[in-house]
């Protein structure tokens, strides 16, 4: 349940004490491995108080996507892409130092591909859907765009991460940003 500030107290604490809970798990263990039964006794609640917020633990997952797809297209809404691609970048790099180790361990483990890739595509949308200059290419000129700008930014992340983020971010968004813009202004030449 996404909280719209209006909510009764205990309704807050509730829905925070089962996201934290969930972040807490998610640190801890594969998506496949987690139960509704583990989460409720983490958060201190009933199987029944899930249920009345959440269908599944699915859902729970869906919405925290939701949330953190949300934050990160909010401070990209007004770039053009691909002309302020470098903004995107340094945007997603600063987002993401921000987030916490579930943030990460969703980014960065195999175990979350499914639901990484929607909030990749979720972005892809929001930010590159308007730009003239990509609308105007083929389906395999796009899906070839958007394999090479997603894998690398999201290798270059999650090497920073593995390497225990040793590198000043700076650093890491003046690489990144070298190498993807290289790439894209000779694609759309």
């Amino acid at each position: 349940m996404i909280l719209q500030g209006h909510e009764d107290l205990r309704v807050v604490k509730t829905i925070e004490g089962i996201k934290g809970a969930f972040e807490q798990l998610i640190c801890e263990k594969d998506y496949e491995k987690m139960t509704v039964k583990e989460l409720c006794e983490r958060a201190k609640i009933n199987k029944k108080t899930f249920y009345h917020y959440y269908e599944t633990l699915d859902a729970l997952l869906a919405e925290m996507q939701t949330e953190l797809s949300a934050g990160f297209i909010a401070r990209i809404r007004d770039y053009a892409l691909p002309e302020e691609l470098d903004k995107v970048n340094r945007a997603f790099f600063e987002y993401s130092a921000k987030q916490g180790p579930a943030y990460e361990k969703i980014t960065c483990s195999g175990s979350y591909n499914a639901i990484r890739d929607e909030m990749v595509a979720g972005v892809n949308d929001a930010g590159w859907g308007k730009s003239p200059d990509y609308r105007r290419l083929s389906d395999f000129e796009k899906k070839l765009l958007m394999g090479f700008v997603n894998h690398a930014v999201l290798l270059a992340y999650r090497q920073w991460v593995e390497d225990g983020k040793v590198i000043p971010l700076e650093e890491v968004i003046d690489l990144t940003n070298r190498i993807v813009l290289g790439g894209v202004r000779e694609f759309f030449k």
